[in-house]
């Protein structure tokens, strides 16, 4: 799923903003996916599969946000705290993410609380990244044709990466039981 919504970005030429903006949109929806199963009577099965999904999104978009993105703002931006601030942000949700894929909704109590938890430091990422960073790349020139494309590039790289590592569906649920 995620490899073909890459290629279009690609293809459209879409600058680092919309790109970034777009992956905010999708991670809001599978935590609201994720907070209608927690609320209602979700399978621990599809919880799972839902905060499978959020980490391999987050933890993509962050390296490639990183990697990229945030070198490019810092240095056109002049503006350490909210650089700053951005790359603890970052650090805070790796830990949340790292602990999530060592746990289990079945086994694990706060399992729920986490995923919520993680889901309010992203909301808050991202309302500081669309209301603050994004504005002051723009104003700097930031140049977000070309980092949206690298941005693309180095997405689909790290999608492909993570798609060789993960165990193929069967070997996974051999490993549930």
């Amino acid at each position: 799923m995620t490899k073909t919504a890459l290629k279009p970005a690609m293809q459209h030429g879409e600058d680092a903003i919309t790109l970034l903006t777009e992956d905010h949109k999708k991670i809001k929806k599978l935590f609201a996916d994720f907070a209608k199963l927690a609320k209602g009577d979700g399978s621990n099965k599809a919880k799972a599969e839902v905060v499978r999904e959020i980490c391999m999104e987050l933890s993509i978009h962050t390296q490639a946000e990183e990697e990229i993105f945030y070198p490019a703002v810092r240095a056109a931006v002049k503006d350490d705290e909210l650089m700053n601030e951005a790359d603890v942000e970052h650090a805070g949700a790796k830990n949340l993410i790292a602990q999530l894929e060592a746990m289990t909704p079945a086994h694990d109590d706060h399992y729920d609380a986490t995923v919520t938890v993680l889901g309010e430091i992203i909301h808050h990422h991202v309302k500081e990244e669309e209301k603050e960073m994004f504005p002051k790349a723009k104003k700097a020139k930031v140049d977000t044709a070309a980092l949206g494309a690298a941005l693309a590039q180095r997405k689909h790289e790290l999608q492909a990466e993570r798609s060789e590592a993960e165990p193929p569906v069967k070997a996974k649920k051999a490993q549930s039981h």
